[in-house]
């Protein structure tokens, strides 16, 4: 008995494609918002969307490929890619954040005209979207519980700081006048800062998830609390989780009866198994190990 993927995968797929036509719609806008209203930080929050297109294409992948079933080389399923694929998004986000920093020093040394009043305009929509969008992405990777899903909305939410970040040095460069235009560069550098948090928190959970580091203690201390209150159970003796991808595979000891035949015990570990599957819908897989109560 074990859980399908693809349900759970259905629903990340459908959130990172609406992210990625908002992302490559909002990039394109801006670009062009920078290159004529002589802003470069709209020019590098146009950046930060573009890899925002790269990224989700790349969960889109990731999530296609985790969804696949366990085969013969795989016995585990594909879950892991997703980590990978959250990986892959720090670096992008940091590739990003290079380019916005090396770009910005130049813009610095080399005096440019003001930005345009009207970049403002498209920065208030573009926050607006990109903050709806990140909501929305997050609930959905809550709901399946996917680290890559979470960082994909994680890197909608650092777009969004960007352009925040973008409307604070354009409004400082407009309002101070001749002398005040590097304002609008220091603030693609900050918004660069931003990313590279970003980026880091992104990868180290998905660095943990691939070394199979106890997550969510919470969710292992509630299977337990189920198992020891179910019909047949004496005892939890050990209890494991690890991370596939959206879900869980659990491997737990159950101290039973040592009087009872091997039928019996089978029977109690069939009927534990299917009562976690009820409660805990997270959980793809539950390898039990029974164990003979020592008194008995």
């Amino acid at each position: 008995m074990q859980r399908n993927p693809n349900a759970i995968s259905k629903k990340g797929l459908k959130t990172t494609l609406i992210g990625i036509v908002v992302s490559a719609l909002l990039a394109i806008i801006k670009g062009l918002g920078g290159v004529f209203g002589h802003s470069y930080a709209l020019i590098a929050d146009a950046i930060e969307s573009a890899s925002d297109v790269l990224t989700s294409a790349m969960l889109w992948a990731g999530l296609k490929w985790s969804s696949k079933p366990p085969d013969e080389n795989h016995p585990y399923g594909h879950g892991k890619i997703e980590a990978l694929v959250a990986i892959g998004i720090g670096v992008a986000l940091t590739i990003a954040a290079g380019i916005i920093v090396h770009d910005s020093i130049l813009h610095i040394i080399e005096p440019h005209k003001s930005p345009a009043p009207f970049t403002l305009i498209i920065l208030v929509v573009v926050v607006l979207t990109k903050e709806l969008l990140y909501r929305y992405v997050l609930k959905t990777g809550d709901e399946i519980n996917s680290s890559a899903v979470k960082a994909d909305a994680f890197h909608h939410r650092s777009d969004a700081i960007t352009s925040i970040a973008a409307f604070i040095g354009i409004s400082i460069a407009l309002i101070g006048g001749k002398g005040f235009e590097i304002a609008d560069d220091f603030a693609a550098l900050i918004a660069a800062g931003f990313i590279v948090y970003n980026a880091y928190t992104i990868s180290r959970s998905a660095i943990g998830e691939l070394l199979d580091e106890a997550v969510e203690p919470e969710l292992r201390d509630d299977v337990i609390k189920a198992v020891e209150q179910m019909s047949g159970v004496i005892k939890v003796e050990r209890c494991h989780s690890r991370k596939m991808g959206t879900a869980f595979h659990i491997d737990m000891h159950l101290w039973i009866d040592g009087n009872k035949t091997v039928t019996e015990g089978h029977n109690i570990a069939h009927n534990v198994k299917k009562k976690l599957f009820i409660k805990f819908p997270q959980l793809i897989d539950v390898h039990i190990h029974i164990e003979p109560d020592e008194g008995g």
